[in-house]
């Protein structure tokens, strides 16, 4: 958020010169096509352990539940059997599951409750453990599928979070669980598929978590929509081909989420992913090499070289927000990241081979449709706490962990001379042993604050700034302001990169034409979460029918277009991201949510106000349009890597019957 002191001497200044001055494929969808052949007999015995963590996906949508019944409308061969362990919600929406925590098994005879267990908490290695070990020893099968059913939260934050207790399963959980019961180095896979379904756990770090344990790993990398996985249509088909192997189920688990995707009109952010983990080591590899050659171009601490990977991590396809209001999921396309490094780093061609061959098939929506199917962390953020709990992972590369050490603290870690040596250690070394009292300055975004703002003789605001100012920047951003001088507040509008950025030249200018984006004719805030080359998505939050959310909205440079694609709540403050994708339909009620302050400098903050609350017309729409007379602040933001960040001077259009006046303090 704007800095409250900052802007309030920006616009007292504004309101004292402007006292003066007035004196004078199927449409919407990609898919990467594969087939597979059967792998077994037909005559093979599947057993599928489905761990649902029903948390408020449950409580409050039933959609544990609805996924339930998906599963009941199959008809299952004697050879394929479901064992189910449900918990983790404060309240079930079906009449079946009467406990808190719920062993079932579904057969060819219909659902069975096998027995009455005690309460357990969904979001600890134990419970996970012990549901491992009770599917191992009570069902022998020719081959096991497992799916963990709840939210997600990528690599830091992890999967299967227990409504009641706030727990959630880390990366580092799955695998003690896993080792627990079938050793740290089983022989072979004991699962020929492990299943997410759940938001943004397609990452490297996950995949590594399962090498040993599974043939196969099917996930997504970005938020999952409410209707998730189509149950009943890969379990039927399961059943009716038992000798289908693990690729073969994870296309149809795919092909089957996309279709149900496209049912409830949830399609253009979907991904999911199927990846070979008997590939992985390769991917290890090339990942290792890859990720040691830009931390040893990182041990020289250059603003220049931080700033142009921020930007290339900015450019790739980013998941789960990644947005001051929505929060930070922190996860980056691989193989995104390593094409826009490519020119740099010759290491990255084989590290994007590397997840092309590991990623053996994906389906995306239209606005997902560069991603490579794999994602990893990577702190757009600069948040020590979310940092500190990846680190942790032992799944996360060593070369990884010093990067993004060197990139938040100014320093290298003192594990980086081995890893650069070539003697990364890949047992579970935690970096850094110990946190800095306090970070170094990489970035001086403080020399930049205040930056002057002239105006060009066509009218437009600039700024001007220096080679050296540049290196050390991943974008320039700018934030409007309406100044309501007779209401008593200053409100903000949002940020955008609609700047006409001469990064040559050192030359930034504004784009303002006097019209900022809008729902069914209502002024949004509303915050850029990814900048393509043919699309922007962007993030406005809204009450929705009295509930707090995040609309999203895909911009199309093609068609000049906004499309509304949903309204999703924000991160938890543990990471966990909401997989209830919304949509609007006419009628909805909506209040818009801006940030305000006052202009007699009371505020020590801006806080979030509601302003127009109003219905949806028969076709809600999102587009640009005048923002009328009236008194606008306009900033440049000078953005480093890791979260930081700067402000210019204000500029002050001035509008009146269209026509805009542009001047500076």
């Amino acid at each position: 958020m704007l800095n409250v002191i900052r802007v309030l001497r920006s616009v007292l200044g504004v309101l004292f010169f402007t006292l003066i001055l007035s004196g004078c494929t199927d449409e919407g969808v990609t898919k990467t096509y594969s087939q597979f052949p059967d792998a077994y007999s037909k005559d093979d015995t599947w057993l599928v352990s489905w761990y649902i963590c029903g948390s408020d996906l449950e409580s409050e949508h039933g959609a544990a539940s609805a996924d339930i019944e998906e599963m009941m409308e199959t008809d299952l061969p004697p050879n394929v059997r479901v064992l189910i362990l449900a918990g983790g919600t404060q309240e079930w929406q079906n009449d079946a599951f009467e406990h808190p925590l719920n062993l079932y098994l579904y057969d060819a005879d219909g659902l069975h409750e096998l027995k009455h267990l005690p309460d357990a908490d969904m979001g600890r290695a134990k419970t996970l453990t012990d549901f491992l070990r009770y599917g191992e020893e009570n069902y022998p099968a020719d081959h096991r599928v497992f799916v963990f059913w709840d939210h997600g939260g990528g690599s830091a934050a992890g999967v299967c979070c227990d409504e009641r207790t706030e727990n959630m399963l880390r990366l580092n959980d799955l695998r003690q669980a896993f080792s627990a019961v079938y050793g740290e180095h089983p022989a072979e896979p004991p699962y020929e598929l492990v299943g997410f379904d759940a938001c943004l756990m397609a990452s490297y770090e996950t995949a590594a978590t399962l090498e040993g344990f599974a043939r196969y790993m099917v996930a997504s990398e970005e938020m999952e929509p409410g209707n998730g996985w189509n149950y009943d249509a890969w379990i039927e088909a399961l059943g009716d081909n038992p000798a289908m192997g693990g690729a073969r189920l994870g296309e149809v688990i795919c092909d089957s989420y996309l279709a149900g995707c496209r049912e409830e009109d949830t399609e253009e952010e979907a991904t999911l992913s199927v990846i070979d983990l008997e590939r992985l080591p390769a991917l290890t590899s090339a990942y290792e090499a890859y990720s040691r050659d830009v931390l040893a171009r990182a041990a020289n601490l250059s603003p220049a070289f931080f700033a142009a990977l921020d930007r290339a991590a900015q450019r790739a396809e980013n998941y789960g927000g990644n947005t001051r209001e929505m929060g930070y999921a922190n996860m980056v396309d691989l193989a995104g990241l390593a094409q826009e490094t490519a020119r740099e780093f010759p290491s990255a061609a084989a590290l994007v081979r590397a997840v092309e061959d590991a990623c053996i098939y994906k389906v995306h929506g239209d606005y997902r449709r560069r991603g490579g199917g794999i994602s990893s962390y990577y702190s757009y953020d600069g948040d020590e706490d979310g940092f500190l709990v990846y680190v942790d992972q032992d799944a996360a590369l060593m070369e990884q962990k010093c990067l993004l050490y060197t990139m938040l603290y100014g320093e290298l870690p003192d594990e980086a001379e081995e890893v650069l040596a070539g003697q990364s250690n890949t047992g579970p070394v935690n970096v850094p042993a110990a946190v800095p009292t306090g970070r170094r300055q990489i970035f001086n975004t403080a020399a930049l604050e205040d930056r002057a703002v002239d105006v060009d003789r066509d009218g437009n605001a600039f700024v001007r700034l220096s080679a050296n100012e540049m290196d050390m920047l991943s974008s320039v951003r700018c934030n409007l302001l309406y100044i309501g001088e007779k209401e008593g507040v200053v409100l903000y509008l949002g940020s955008d990169t609609n700047v006409d950025a001469d990064w040559e030249h050192g030359i930034f200018k504004d784009n303002f034409d006097g019209t900022w984006p809008m729902l069914d004719g209502h002024p949004v805030y509303i915050e850029i979460v990814e900048e393509g080359d043919d699309y922007n998505l962007y993030s406005i939050p809204i009450k929705l029918n009295g509930m707090e959310c995040n609309l999203q909205v895909a911009y199309s440079y093609t068609d000049e277009k906004y499309r509304i694609l949903g309204a999703r709540r924000g991160l938890e403050p543990n990471g966990m991201s909401d997989r209830n994708l919304i949509r609007l339909k006419p009628g909805d009620m909506v209040t818009t949510i801006h940030y305000a302050m006052s202009i007699s400098g009371d505020d020590e903050d801006f806080t979030a106000v509601d302003v127009d609350t109003f219905r949806l017309g028969s076709h809600p729409e999102v587009r640009d349009e005048e923002v009328g007379d009236g008194t606008y602040g306009y900033l440049f933001e000078f953005v480093a890597p890791a979260g930081e960040s700067a402000l210019s001077n204000i500029a002050v259009f001035e509008i009146e019957n269209g026509d805009i006046m542009t001047s500076v303090e």
